[in-house]
C-alpha cells in the first residue's frame, strides 16, 4: 500500500507512567550482549546508495534481533542501519532516527538529509534503519511479477472478481519460503527493533523524525517505549486507529480533491495541453478516459491501461502539487486521452516506467516489501463479499477512486493471521506532528486522529498545500523553522499552528 516515502531527499511488563505506555523487552540481554560493527557501506560496483552514503561519511552495521520477541533464544535476523555521527560532537543530544515511510521502503538512504538540516545533524548522530524484512535487513521476497498490488475494482462484479484473483495470487506470492516470518513482520516487532538499536548503542533515550507510515511507526514507538523516546516529529501522520490493510479506505475525497487542483492548473494550461479550458472540462476528460478505458483497455506502445489500472495511476501522480509533477501528469493524460479516442500511442518515458512497474514488477516496489507488514499488523476480512458492498455503497460519492481505495488486498487471503492485535495509540507523550491540510495519501481527518491520539502533541498545518511530507521536502520555512527549534531546544509551539504555502 504505497504511502509514499520522501524520496528526495511485548513482550512482557507493561505498566504506564505519566500516560505513556512502556514495555520490558524481554530480550533486552540481547542488546546488552553485542555490539556495532560500524563498517563501509558500499557491497559492491552497482551499490549506488552504498557509494553515497561512503562518500557522505556514513558507516553502516548491522544488530541481531529475535525474529520473534516472545521467543528471544529463538531464530534471529539481521537489520542493517547507516550512521552520521553528529557533526558537532560538542554539542551532541544524543541519536535521531529516520524513517521515510513505506511500509516497505528502506531507511538507510534517509542520513544524507543531514546536509540539508545543518543544525539538527550538529546535534544529533543520524541513524538510518532498513526495518526488518525490508531493504538490507534480510528481506522478505515476495514472488509478484508488478510492483503493487493497488487496483481498481472497476465497474462491476466481473471486474472485482478480477481484483480478487490478483489478490489471492500475491498473497500465495508472499507465502512460498516465508511461513515463519510474515507473523513477525509487524511495526510492533520494528518499534522493538528500534528500542533494541537504542539500548545497543548504550543511548537512554531515542529521538526520531518520521513520515507517512513512519509515523504510525514512531507512534507504536511512543506507545511501546514512552520513557525512552526523546523529540518526536511526525510529518503527515496516518490514522493511527485503522492502519493497516484497509488503510487507504477514507482516502477518495483527499484523492478527489488533489484531482480537482490539478484540474485548475491544468485548465489554466489548456493552451499547452488541450485537456480542457476549465477544471469541469479537465475533470470531463479524465472521466472520459476512464470510461474508455472500463470498455476496452487502452493500448500505450506495448503495455494497456485498464479500469483497474487508471484510477491508481491517477492516485500515484498526486502526491505533490509542484509543477514538475503536474506537468508531466498532464502530458501522461495526453497520452491516455489520445489512446481513448482510438489513436496509435507512445508512452512518455515517466508513463513506460509506470507501466512497466506494473506489469513486470521493476523499479519502485516498496509495496511488494510492505504489504507483509500491513497483514501482521491487523488482520483483514477475508470474505470478498465484504469489500464489494462497501465498494458499492460509496460508488455514489466515491465513484472514481472508492473502488481504489476500498478494494480487496492480499491480506485477505493471507497465510498467517497476525501475532498480536493492533496497537491503541492513546497518550501523553510530547511529539510534533506535521502535515498538510491537502494531502493525498494521508488525508488531513487521519492526521487529526493521531494528534488526538497522542494528547500531548502539537500539530503544524500546512495550509493551501496538496502534498505528501512538508519537513525539508515543502521548501516552507514556517514548517522547516519550527521542526528545527523543537528537534534543537526541545521547543514545541504552545499551540496548534497553521503555516501558509509559499511561507
Amino acid at each position: 500500500m504505497r504511502i509514499r516515502r520522501i524520496t528526495a531527499l511485548v513482550a512482557a511488563g507493561a505498566l504506564t507512567l505519566g500516560g505513556v505506555l512502556t514495555t520490558t523487552v524481554a530480550s533486552a540481554g540481547v542488546a546488552q550482549q553485542q555490539s556495532v560493527n560500524w563498517h563501509g557501506c558500499l557491497t559492491g560496483p552497482a551499490d549506488e546508495l552504498g557509494a553515497a552514503l561512503d562518500d557522505a561519511g556514513a558507516q553502516c552495521g548491522e544488530v541481531t534481533v529475535p525474529v520473534d520477541y516472545s521467543r528471544p533464544h529463538g531464530p534471529t535476523t539481521t537489520v542493517a542501519m547507516a550512521r552520521i555521527k553528529a557533526t558537532d560532537p560538542a554539542q551532541r543530544r544524543g541519536v535521531l532516527m529516520l524513517n521515510p515511510g513505506g511500509p516497505g521502503d528502506s531507511g538507510m538512504g534517509m542520513v544524507l538529509v543531514g546536509e540539508r538540516m545543518p543544525e539538527v545533524a550538529a546535534r544529533y548522530d543520524l541513524i538510518g534503519m532498513d526495518p526488518r524484512f525490508v531493504g538490507r535487513s534480510s528481506p522478505i521476497e515476495c514472488r509478484w511479477e508488478t510492483n503493487t498490488f493497488l487496483r481498481s475494482a472497476g465497474p462491476n462484479r466481473g471486474t472485482f472478481n478480477e481484483s480478487v484473483a490478483l489478490a489471492k495470487e500475491l498473497a500465495a506470492g508472499c507465502a512460498q519460503g516465508n511461513l515463519d516470518l510474515l507473523p513477525h513482520a509487524s511495526t510492533r516487532n520494528t518499534a522493538r527493533d528500534m528500542d533494541l538499536i537504542r539500548g545497543v548503542l548504550g543511548e537512554r533515550k531515542l529521538s526520531y523524525l518520521g513520515y507517512s507510515y513512519g509515523t504510525y511507526l514512531g507512534a507504536v514507538y511512543l506507545q511501546m517505549f514512552g520513557s525512552r523516546a526523546d523529540r518526536v516529529v511526525l510529518d503527515s501522520a496516518v490514522d493511527p486507529g485503522i492502519f493497516g490493510p484497509g488503510l487507504l479506505s477514507r482516502n477518495a475525497a483527499a484523492i478527489q480533491a488533489a484531482l480537482g487542483h490539478w484540474a485548475t492548473w491544468a485548465a489554466d494550461r489548456d493552451g499547452e495541453y488541450g485537456l480542457g479550458a476549465t477544471a469541469s472540462e479537465v475533470l470531463a476528460t479524465v472521466d472520459r478516459i476512464n470510461s474508455a478505458s472500463a470498455r476496452r483497455p487502452l493500448k500505450i506502445g506495448a503495455y494497456t491501461v485498464d479500469s483497474h489500472v487508471l484510477p491508481y495511476f491517477l492516485f500515484a501522480h498526486l502526491y505533490d502539487d509542484l509543477v514538475e509533477g503536474y506537468a508531466d501528469l498532464a502530458e501522461q493524460l495526453r497520452v491516455l486521452d489520445a489512446a481513448a479516442r482510438g489513436e496509435a500511442t507512445t508512452p512518455t518515458p515517466s508513463l513506460e516506467a509506470f507501466l512497466a512497474g506494473l506489469a513486470t514488477g521493476d523499479g519502485y516496489a516498496a509495496d511488494r516489501a510492505g504489504t507483509p507488514v500491513l497483514c501482521a499488523d491487523r488482520a483483514a476480512s477475508r470474505d470478498p463479499g465484504t469489500y464489494l458492498r462497501d465498494i458499492q455503497a460509496h460508488r455514489a460519492d466515491e465513484p472514481l477512486f472508492g473502488p481504489l481505495t476500498r478494494n480487496i488486498t492480499p491480506c485477505a487471503f493471507w497465510p498467517v493471521r497476525p501475532a498480536e492485535a493492533a496497537t491503541t495509540i492513546r497518550n501523553n507523550a510530547p511529539a510534533l506532528i506535521v502535515g498538510a491540510d491537502g494531502d493525498a495519501a494521508t488525508p488531513y481527518p487521519g492526521q487529526q486522529a493521531m494528534h488526538q491520539a497522542l494528547a500531548g502533541s502539537r500539530m503544524v498545518t500546512l495550509r493551501g498545500r496538496f502534498a505528501h511530507a512538508q519537513y525539508l521536502a515543502a521548501g516552507n520555512g514556517c514548517v522547516d523553522s519550527t521542526v528545527n527549534r523543537y528537534l534543537v531546544d526541545g521547543v514545541l509551539p504552545t499551540r496548534d499552528t497553521d503555516c501558509a504555502a509559499g511561507a
